[in-house]
């Protein structure tokens, strides 16, 4: 083997470019250091065998008279101006992905391409022996040939220079570009890609994406804005029509306490009045399940106050329903009674109202009574490794106590008011008969109970902690 590298150092040094050239693709991504480490041993012993030989880069190949052995070391003096050439632009590459990470890829890929240009003239005019200056002006002239056919190329890789300099917008934020919406997957020399709420993928040039508005949703801080807006009756009282959006608006737990949503009159005429309920969640993924809760806890706590959204087709209630009878009408259990049935129901339902902060059904009390919430926000909390969180939050529509009313038992959660809130109530005296008469009404109450006591076990019961993996090392340092 000795005797191999003494006796054939030229076919040892193009072994290296092969052995090189292998290891990059079989050492993973993951071991980017090490493949840094071999490519500049590599390199450092492919330099040591060419100057040993004699052949210095930076001159002709001294073997004039014997064209194969000279056609051989002119190769592997080329190769070795670009060798060095990829190593240098792996090397600033890797302290480039230090300083600025994925974003200075494109500034990475033209200094890469310089120093290859330099690399080339460089062999030309050193190991080949051409005049420099005419290759420059042929190259010159070429170079503004293929500048004017790649004009809108050339300018996508500008565009991305200016882009990755200002840095609007960096990879994984959310933007909007022209109109187009989605999270920054790459961008590179060409153009930014984007993966939109859809799944799909939108490539946008980066020259469209230098003149075209850009949206930032990520800026200033990891948090996005979301409105709803609704439209009701002119005729309605604002200062009515406001507390109950600001009831709906509490009723959204995800929505961000700092900056704090807000309620807005945007516009008003004689056709309707246009409210807008504006804030912020933490992510993306949470704007389009918030504005949904939004517009359905809007339009609840409206018809708790009396009012209706604006439509062109105005239902068909009848205007002389008491609250209780309407309540009954919007309650997903107890709309399917008869209307005689709702009738007696109503007039045995008593008003009862609680101020913020005060609990309405405190945790492991067993109720002898129904509360069907007419108004208001209603706070739900758990105890997890004995400390209180908020679970949840109820609103108009929704019944409390249907564990005692049931089984005689209760729920480990704590019912308070978030907002001033009236619920109508219900004995079980009265309304224990009429469970066991209407099955229908038992069998959707009971499901929302076995609901809530599987929610309560699965946000109350503990995560198992995971033992650490110990391996020798660890082993080791225990005996020491």
């Amino acid at each position: 083997m000795l005797s191999l590298l003494t006796d054939h150092p030229l076919f040892c040094a193009l072994i290296l470019i092969l052995v090189d050239l292998g290891l990059w693709r079989l050492i993973s991504a993951h071991g980017s250091a090490w493949k840094l480490l071999v490519r500049v041993l590599i390199f450092a012993l492919f330099s040591i065998l060419l100057f040993n030989e004699g052949l210095n880069p930076m001159e002709p190949a001294p073997w004039a008279d014997n064209v194969p052995l000279h056609l051989a070391a002119t190769g592997l003096q080329i190769g070795w101006w670009l060798f060095g050439a990829r190593t240098l632009t792996v090397l600033i590459g890797a302290v480039m992905m230090q300083r600025v990470g994925h974003t200075g890829r494109l500034l990475q890929d033209l200094l890469g391409a310089v120093i290859f240009l330099i690399a080339i003239i460089a062999a030309l005019a050193y190991v080949l022996d051409l005049p420099v200056k005419g290759v420059l002006a042929t190259s010159g002239a070429l170079a503004i040939i293929v500048g004017l056919a790649l004009q809108s190329t050339l300018s996508d890789v500008f565009s991305g220079i200016v882009l990755n300099t200002t840095k609007p917008y960096q990879l994984d934020d959310w933007i909007s570009i022209d109109g187009t919406e989605g999270r920054v997957t790459d961008i590179d020399w060409r153009a930014t890609r984007l993966q939109t709420s859809q799944g799909s993928m939108a490539v946008i040039p980066n020259s469209l994406a230098a003149k075209a508005k850009i949206i930032n949703f990520s800026r200033p801080s990891n948090m996005f804005g979301v409105a709803v807006s609704v439209q009701v009756s002119p005729h309605a009282r604002p200062s009515s029509v406001i507390e109950a959006l600001e009831r709906a608006m509490q009723g959204c737990r995800q929505l961000l306490e700092s900056p704090a949503p807000s309620v807005a009159l945007k516009n008003s005429n004689s056709a309707g009045a246009e409210y807008e309920i504006s804030g912020f969640v933490a992510s993306m993924s949470e704007k389009r399940v918030v504005r949904n809760q939004l517009f359905d806890l809007a339009f609840r706590h409206l018809q708790a106050s009396g009012v209706t959204l604006l439509s062109s087709d105005e239902p068909g209630v009848p205007s002389n329903l008491s609250r209780p009878r309407a309540l009954l009408d919007s309650s997903p259990i107890f709309s399917t009674l008869r209307q005689e049935e709702k009738e007696t129901f109503s007039q045995n339902m008593t008003l009862q109202t609680f101020r913020a902060g005060e609990t309405i059904l405190a945790g492991g009390e067993v109720s002898d009574h129904l509360f069907i919430i007419e108004s208001g926000v209603v706070s739900v909390t758990l105890k997890r490794h004995g400390a209180p969180f908020e679970s949840g939050r109820m609103g108009p529509g929704e019944v409390i106590g249907e564990a005692g009313i049931l089984s005689d038992t209760s729920l480990p959660a704590d019912f308070s008011a978030k907002t001033f809130c009236a619920l109508y109530r219900i004995e079980k005296s009265y309304l224990k008969p009429c469970l066991d008469a209407r099955h229908d009404i038992n069998d959707a109450m009971q499901a929302l109970l076995d609901f809530r006591l599987h929610k309560a076990q699965s946000l109350t019961e503990e995560t198992p902690v995971l033992a650490p993996k110990k391996g020798f090392l660890q082993w080791l340092r225990n005996r020491v």
